[in-house]
C-alpha cells in the first residue's frame, strides 16, 4: 500500500475532513470498501471523515446505527477486525487506525476467530504510593503534585494521548492549547524516576486493599507491523497505597422518537471529532440540550464549518453569555423547546422540534401547534453529564444524588480512594485543576510524604507544574441545567416504539414501561427484565436514562430509585489478555523440573502429578517395538536394587519454616517430636487432621536452631503450606514463625542402590560418605560435580540412597554430570512406586483415603506419647479409632505368581459370592510386579488386616475370584539391612 508523508484534509477521498488536517495517509477497508484516513484517527473518525454514517446494525431490530460517541462509552458502532487477526465486538471509537486495517460492522454480536491467535499476552505486578486513573486536567494535576514530592506514581489513561476532555475542546491552559499543555506535562512526569505513565491502559476493576486491575493495549494500533516479541496486551495488577480517580464523565442522551438514527450524536462527541480529529460529522446540525455544555460544542462546530440550524434548549433561561455568542454568529436559540423526533430513511434528514408544554420535568410533550421540521443531517444531543463512578463504586464507595448535576456522585468509601475533578461533580476546568491538585496533596499526606505548598506562579513546561494550577481561559457563568429523560412525540401512539434508552440492546421506553407495569419497582429488576445496561458498554450512556424513565413511571425521585450495581470489567477485555501466558490445551499451568529437557531427549514418558510433568518410565528404543512399561520398570527396579539408579525428585514440596517458634509449630502439626531434632539431622513425620486421619507425610530437616525445611508429597505441597498458614493465622497468631514455599528453588536427585555411595564418592571427593561419617537421616553441605549441594541420607526405596539438592539453576548440570559416566540408570515414578511398596512405605492419597490413621498404617511408633498435644491427638482416644475391625494396611500375595490384581479391587472372605449386597473386607490400594520378589504383589486396606496375616481372601476380578494370601505390608528386606549398604 502506498504512503504519502502529508495530506491536506477536505480532499474528495475524505469529504468530511476539515481543511488543514495533516498526517500520514493510512488506507483501510471497511465492509468491503477501500477508504483513506490519517494517522491519529480512530476507525470511527476515519469513517466519519469519509461520510460513512451507518456503521453497524442493532442486535434485535436490525436498525442502522451510526457513531454516537467518541470513546469507550460508544453504544452503537461495534465492528470486527478481520485482518491481521479476527477480533470481534470492538468499538470503532476505540480502535486506532493503522495501515491495512480490515474491518466489518456488526449486528450487535461478533464471530469467534477461525484460527489461533499468534500474538503474545502477558501480565505484570506493580506497586505504587499513588495511582491516578485518568490523564485529564484533574488527573494530571494530582499526579504532578504527588510526583514532585517524590512519591511512586502510576498515571493510567485509556487513550493514546493525555488530556482527557481537553482533547476535544479549544480550551487553553497557560496560554497554549490544552492538549499541548497536557502532552508537555505528562512527558515531564514520565521523565521522573518514580513515575510510570501507562497510555492506552484501561483500569477495569477496583478490588479490596486497593488492588487494581488494568489492561494495557501495547501493539493493537500497529496491525501487521506489530513486533512479534512484544505482547499485544498486558494485564497490570497494581497494589496502590492511595488511588485518585480522575475518570471524568459521560454525556447522556434523551429518549425521543428516532433517537437511534445515524446522524444522531452526543454533542460532546461531535465537538471532539471537529477539534481533535478535524472531522465534520455532518453539514447542517440541530442541537438539543438541557445544559450549557452543548453551546460550546455548537460554537466549535460552527467555527469548523458546520451550519448550526438551531439550538433547542429545554430551559427558558440558558446561560446569557452562551446565548449572546450564538446571537453573534446568527445561530437561532429556541428556548423552552424539545426535539420530538429525528426523521429520515436510514439516517437523519430532518429534525422535528416543538415548544415544551407544561408537564412534569421528567416528561415533556410537544405542542402540536408549534411544531416545526428543520432540515438537517446531524442532531447533537446533550441530556447532561454523568460522572464516571464505576471504579469508585467497585471499591465499595457509596453514591449520592447531586440535584444540580442530575446524576450520582461519589460519597463515602471504606478504602484509600477518592474521586477528583468531574468524577466527583466538579464542573469547571479551573475547579477540576484545583480539585486534582488537592487530591494529590491528600494522597501525599496519607502516604506519609511532606506536602508542598502551592506556588503562586505555574512552572514552565519542561518541569511538571505539580502543585501549581495553570491559568485557564475565561469560562462563562453557567445557568442551571434541567434534567429531561423523556420526550413524547405527537402521533407516536404512546407506545414509545422508537424512543430508545439502550441503543446496544434495542431497549425502548415502551419496554421499560411494560416492566414497571408488570410490577417491577427496582431498577435492578428492570435492568434484567429489559436487558438495558447489560451490553458491552454496561450502560455508560443509558444507565441513568433508564433509571430516569423508571422513576418517572413510578412517580418517585431518581435519587430514591438509586442505580444499578457497577461491576468489573469497566470495558470488555479479551480472554487472551486475562489468560496471559497461562495458555494451553487444558488452560492449566504445566510445571516442569530443571531436568525436564533431558528426560524428553531420552524418550521418557510422563505422568501428571498435581501440575507437574514427572518422568513415568524410560523405555529403551531398540530395534522393533522396544520396551513396554512392564519391561522398562522391571529393568529400572533391578538397577535400583542391584546396582545404582537415579530419579528426579525435584517435585517434592519444600517449605522453609523459620523463626524462634518454628520447632513449636512443627511439634503441634506433626504426630512425632520435631523440637528434639539436632541441627544436621532429619526426621520422617506424619501430619494428621483434627479427626486423627493422615493428611500428609514427609521429612523435616533441621538447618539451624530456628530454621527447618519440611518436605511434602508432590500433590499436597500447596495444601500443606495452606494448612500451616491456617493454624498460624487463626489459632496460634502468637507464634513467631514464617513459612515459605521453596519447592521451585531446589532441584533434587535421588541417587539409589548398593553402588550409590561409590558414585557419590567420585562426584563429591570432599565429602566423607562412609556410614560413620554420614549416617542415615542426616545431611551435609558439599560440592557435588563442582556444584554446591545439600546432600541428605534419605531412602524411599529401602536401599542405600542419597538425595542431592542443588539450586534449580544447576539441576540440569548436576543430572548430566551424574549420567555422564553411563553407570547410572534413570528411573521414573512407576519404579519409585514399586520400590516403596515392596518396603511397605505408603503413598498418601493412594494407600490412604482420608479415613486412615497412622496406627492403621502400622505406624504406631510415629505417634508421640511424650507431647502434650498435637493436631489429631485427642481423636486417637475415640472408640472408633481403636476398633479391632478398622482397615489396616497389609500385603497381598496372589497364589498365582503372575496375576496382577487391579487397583481398587474389593476383597471378600468366601470363594463363592453370595447374593448381593456382598460384604467387602477392604480393597487393593497398590498393585505391581516385582523384580526383587519375582512375582506380583499388592498392598490393601483390609478390615482387621493385621489379625488376618496368613489368611486366604478372594479378589473378584471379572468373572473370577482370585485367591490371595494376607501378609505383612513390608514384603522386602523387613529387617532394613540394605539401608546402609
Amino acid at each position: 500500500m502506498s504512503e504519502r508523508s502529508e495530506r491536506t484534509g477536505g480532499a474528495a477521498a475524505q469529504p468530511h475532513r476539515r481543511e488543514g488536517a495533516s498526517g500520514r495517509v493510512l488506507r483501510f477497508r471497511f465492509d468491503g470498501r477501500e477508504y483513506e484516513g490519517l494517522e491519529g484517527d480512530t476507525l470511527a473518525s476515519a469513517l466519519l471523515a469519509n461520510g460513512v454514517r451507518a456503521v453497524a446494525s442493532s442486535i434485535r431490530l436490525g436498525r442502522p446505527r451510526g457513531v454516537y460517541a467518541a470513546g469507550s462509552e460508544e453504544p452503537n458502532a461495534l465492528i470486527q477486525i478481520e485482518e491481521p487477526f479476527p477480533e470481534p465486538m470492538l468499538q470503532a471509537t476505540t480502535v486506532e487506525l493503522y495501515d491495512g486495517l480490515v474491518a466489518t460492522g456488526l449486528p450487535g454480536q461478533g464471530r469467534l476467530a477461525d484460527r489461533p491467535d499468534p500474538a503474545r499476552y502477558d501480565a505484570v505486578h506493580a506497586h505504587c504510593d499513588v495511582l491516578v486513573v485518568g490523564a485529564g486536567p484533574a488527573g494530571i494535576a494530582a499526579a504532578g503534585v504527588a510526583a514532585r514530592a517524590g512519591a511512586r506514581v502510576i498515571l493510567a489513561d485509556e487513550r493514546p494521548e493525555p488530556g482527557g476532555s481537553l482533547l476535544g475542546t479549544a480550551e487553553t491552559l497557560d496560554g497554549r492549547p490544552g492538549r499541548e499543555w497536557a502532552a508537555e506535562e505528562v512527558a515531564a512526569l514520565a521523565a521522573l524516576p518514580e513515575v510510570r505513565v501507562l497510555r492506552r491502559t484501561t483500569v477495569l476493576g477496583h478490588y479490596d486493599d486497593n488492588h487494581v486491575i488494568a489492561v494495557e493495549r501495547r501493539t493493537n494500533h500497529l496491525g501487521a507491523a506489530a513486533p512479534a516479541d512484544v505482547a499485544r496486551e498486558r494485564v497490570w495488577r497494581i497494589r496502590a497505597g492511595r488511588v485518585v480517580l480522575a475518570t471524568g464523565g459521560h454525556e447522556r442522551f434523551v429518549a425521543f422518537a428516532g433517537n437511534d438514527l445515524p446522524g444522531v450524536m452526543l454533542a460532546g462527541a461531535a465537538r471532539t471529532y471537529a477539534n481533535h480529529y478535524r472531522v465534520l460529522p455532518g453539514r447542517r446540525a440541530v442541537v438539543f440540550t438541557t445544559n450549557d455544555s452543548a453551546y460550546a460544542a455548537a460554537l466549535d462546530l460552527a467555527d469548523a464549518g458546520v451550519e448550526i440550524a438551531a439550538i433547542a434548549d429545554v430551559r427558558q433561561a440558558p446561560g446569557e453569555a452562551w446565548a449572546a455568542r450564538c446571537a453573534e454568529r446568527g445561530i437561532e436559540v429556541l428556548t423552552g423547546h424539545v426535539v420530538t423526533a429525528a426523521k429520515g430513511e436510514g439516517e437523519v434528514s430532518s429534525v422535528e422540534v416543538a415548544p415544551r408544554s407544561e408537564t412534569p420535568r421528567s416528561e415533556t410533550q410537544g405542542g402540536a401547534g408549534g411544531a416545526r421540521e428543520i432540515p438537517a443531517d446531524l442532531l447533537l444531543v446533550s441530556g447532561g453529564w454523568t460522572p464516571v463512578v464505576h471504579l469508585f463504586s467497585q471499591a465499595g464507595g457509596t453514591l449520592r444524588y447531586d440535584e444540580e448535576l442530575g446524576a450520582f456522585t461519589p460519597g463515602e468509601t471504606r478504602q484509600a480512594v477518592e474521586a477528583a475533578g468531574f468524577a466527583r461533580g466538579v464542573r469547571t476546568l479551573r475547579a477540576c485543576l484545583e480539585d486534582g491538585a488537592e487530591a494529590g496533596r491528600r494522597a501525599l499526606a496519607a502516604a506519609g510524604f511532606a506536602v508542598p505548598s502551592e506556588p503562586a506562579v505555574p512552572s514552565g513546561p519542561a518541569v511538571p507544574s505539580g502543585t501549581a494550577v495553570p491559568s485557564a481561559g475565561e469560562e462563562p457563568a453557567a445557568a442551571p441545567a434541567e434534567h429531561l429523560w423523556l420526550v413524547e412525540a405527537p402521533g407516536d401512539g404512546g407506545d414509545y416504539g422508537t424512543h430508545f434508552v439502550d441503543l446496544q440492546r434495542d431497549v425502548t421506553v415502551g419496554e421499560v414501561l411494560r416492566a414497571v407495569g408488570a410490577g417491577l419497582t427496582s431498577v435492578e429488576h428492570v435492568k434484567r427484565y429489559t436487558t438495558a445496561g447489560t451490553a458491552h458498554d454496561q450502560g455508560k450512556t443509558s444507565g441513568l436514562l433508564t433509571g430516569g424513565v423508571v422513576a418517572h413511571a413510578l412517580g418517585v425521585d431518581v435519587a430514591e430509585l438509586g442505580t444499578t450495581t457497577f461491576r468489573a470489567p469497566y470495558t470488555p477485555v479479551s480472554f487472551a489478555a486475562l489468560a496471559g501466558r497461562d495458555r494451553g490445551p487444558l488452560h492449566d499451568p504445566v510445571r516442569v523440573t530443571a531436568m525436564h529437557e533431558w528426560h524428553v531427549a531420552r524418550g521418557a514418558l510422563f505422568e501428571n502429578v498435581g501440575q507437574w510433568k514427572r518422568p513415568w518410565y524410560y523405555p529403551r528404543r531398540g530395534e522393533g517395538p522396544g520396551e513396554d512399561m512392564e519391561a522398562a520398570v522391571l529393568r529400572e527396579c533391578r538397577a535400583a536394587r542391584e546396582d545404582v539408579a537415579a530419579m528426579d525428585a525435584s517435585t517434592l514440596g519444600k517449605i522453609d519454616v523459620v523463626g524462634p517458634d518454628a520447632a513449636v509449630l512443627l511439634d503441634r502439626l506433626y504426630t512425632n517430636m520435631m523440637s528434639t531434632l539436632k541441627v544436621g539431622s532429619i526426621r520422617y513425620g506424619v501430619m494428621c487432621r483434627p479427626d486423627g486421619m493422615v493428611f500428609d507425610d514427609g521429612t523435616v530437616i533441621r538447618l539451624a536452631d530456628d530454621r527447618f525445611l519440611a518436605t511434602t508429597t508432590t500433590g499436597n505441597a500447596a495444601a500443606v503450606l495452606d494448612w500451616m498458614e491456617e493454624w498460624l493465622q487463626t489459632e496460634w497468631p502468637d507464634l513467631r514463625v514464617h513459612c515459605t514455599s521453596v519447592t521451585e528453588q531446589w532441584a533434587t536427585m535421588a541417587l539409589v542402590g548398593p553402588r550409590s555411595r561409590e558414585v557419590l564418592a567420585r562426584l563429591a571427593p570432599g565429602l566423607a560418605v562412609d556410614n560413620d561419617s554420614f549416617p542415615f537421616m542426616t545431611w551435609r553441605d558439599a560440592e557435588v560435580a563442582g556444584i554446591e549441594a545439600r546432600v541428605c541420607r534419605i531412602s524411599f526405596s529401602g536401599e542405600l540412597a542419597y538425595e542431592i539438592n542443588v539450586s534449580s539453576w544447576s539441576g540440569l548440570a548436576l543430572w548430566e554430570a551424574v549420567m555422564a559416566s553411563g553407570e547410572v540408570t534413570p528411573y521414573g515414578t512407576e519404579t519409585m512406586h514399586v520400590l516403596r511398596a515392596e518396603k511397605g512405605f505408603p503413598i498418601v492419597g493412594q494407600d490412604t483415603d482420608g479415613t486412615v490413621t497412622p496406627q492403621d498404617l502400622g505406624m504406631e511408633w510415629i505417634v508421640s506419647k511424650k507431647k502434650a498435644d498435637f493436631v489429631g491427638k485427642r481423636s486417637f482416644a475415640r472408640a472408633d479409632t481403636s476398633r479391632p475391625d478398622r482397615k489396616h494396611l497389609v500385603g497381598l500375595l496372589p497364589e498365582d505368581l503372575g496375576v496382577l490384581l487391579p487397583e481398587g479391587a474389593h476383597l471378600v472372605e468366601t470363594s463363592a459370592l453370595p447374593e448381593p449386597p456382598v460384604p467387602t473386607l477392604g480393597f487393593v490400594t497398590s498393585s505391581y510386579r516385582s523384580a526383587a520378589l519375582g512375582r506380583a504383589f499388592a498392598l490393601a486396606l483390609v478390615s482387621g488386616g493385621r489379625e488376618r496375616v496368613g489368611e486366604r481372601l478372594y479378589a473378584p476380578v471379572g468373572a473370577d475370584l482370585v485367591p490371595v494370601t494376607v501378609t505383612s505390608h513390608v514384603l522386602y528386606d523387613p529387617e532394613g539391612a540394605r539401608r546402609d549398604g
